[in-house]
C-alpha cells in the first residue's frame, strides 16, 4: 500500500487528487496539507495539516503530491525532499535550475517527479510537436487556461517550446517583436526557447493548447483539450506508483509511459 499526502488538498486539482487516491485500491490517503482547510474534525474526513513539516511530524507517508501555487511549492519541496519523501509535483512555475537544486537536497533513493501536464493527450501532443519540429521552419504555441491560473505561460507551453527547440536546433523563422506596433507591445507573444508563446486566460477553459507549424504552402496544427480535471488523474496515479522505483529528478510523464 502506497501512503500519500496531498498538498493543496482544498484546491481544484488537489481535491481531485484526494478523490483519486482514496478510490485507488493500492493507495492510502494519510493526510492533506492546506493552511486554509482544517478538516480533521469532520466526520469521515482525513487529517489536514497547515504545513508539510507539520504533516511529516504527525504521520509517515511515502509520497507527497503537490498541487499548490508557484510561490508555495518550492518551500514544500525544501522540507519534504531532505526528509526522504518522494514527491510528485504538478504545480508549474519552477525553473529547470530550481528543480535540479531541489532534487540535490534529497538523499539517495528519493525521487522528485515534475510533470508540466499529467494528461496522456498532452504528453502525446508534445511528442508529436517534437517529431514535427525539424520539418517546419516556423512554430508557435497558443495555450488557453481558466482565468484563475496563476502562471503564464503554462508549464506545458514552456515544455513544448523547449522540446521544439531541442528537436530542430534553431529559432522560429517567423517575424518577431520587431514587427509590433507602438502601443501593442507583446502582440507577438513571449519568446520561450526561441518559440513564440501566447497565453489566453478566459472562462470556459480548463486547459487547452495548440502548436501551429508553418512551411511553404502548408500548416500543421496539433491541439489538445482537457475539459475536466479528472483527465489528469490517471497520470497522477501513475506518477505516485512509479516514483518509489526511481531516483533523482525526473521531468515529464512520458518517462513513465510504456
Amino acid at each position: 500500500m502506497i501512503t500519500v499526502a496531498v498538498a493543496g488538498c482544498a484546491g481544484r486539482m488537489g481535491s481531485a487528487v484526494v478523490d483519486a487516491v482514496k478510490a485507488a485500491d493500492d493507495m492510502e490517503l494519510v493526510c492533506g496539507i492546506d493552511p486554509s482547510c482544517p478538516r480533521s474534525g469532520e466526520e469521515g474526513a482525513y487529517p489536514v495539516h497547515p504545513s508539510v513539516q507539520d504533516a511529516i511530524d504527525a504521520a509517515d507517508f511515502d509520497v507527497l503530491v503537490d498541487f499548490t501555487r508557484p510561490d508555495v511549492v518550492e518551500g514544500n519541496l525544501r522540507v519534504a525532499l531532505p526528509a526522504g519523501v518522494d514527491c510528485v509535483v504538478g504545480t508549474t512555475g519552477l525553473s529547470d535550475e530550481t528543480l535540479a537544486e531541489l532534487a540535490a537536497l534529497a538523499p539517495a533513493g528519493t525521487c522528485l517527479f515534475y510533470a508540466p501536464n499529467f494528461t496522456t493527450g498532452a504528453v502525446l501532443m508534445m511528442e508529436f510537436a517534437k517529431a514535427a519540429a525539424p520539418y517546419f521552419p516556423e512554430a508557435e504555441v497558443i495555450e488557453m487556461h481558466h482565468c484563475k491560473k496563476l502562471d503564464a505561460p503554462s508549464g506545458t507551453a514552456v515544455r513544448t517550446a523547449a522540446l521544439i527547440s531541442e528537436a530542430r536546433g534553431r529559432d522560429s523563422a517567423a517575424p518577431g517583436k520587431e514587427t509590433e506596433i507602438a502601443g501593442a507591445e507583446g502582440a507577438r507573444g513571449a519568446l520561450v526557447s526561441g518559440v513564440p508563446v501566447h497565453s489566453v486566460r478566459s472562462m470556459g477553459f480548463v486547459a487547452s493548447q495548440e502548436v501551429v507549424f508553418g512551411s511553404l504552402g502548408q500548416t500543421l496544427t496539433i491541439r489538445h483539450d482537457s475539459w475536466d480535471r479528472t483527465s489528469y488523474m490517471p497520470g497522477v496515479l501513475l506518477g505516485i506508483r512509479s516514483v518509489g522505483e526511481r531516483d533523482g529528478l525526473i521531468v515529464g510523464l512520458e518517462n513513465f509511459l510504456a
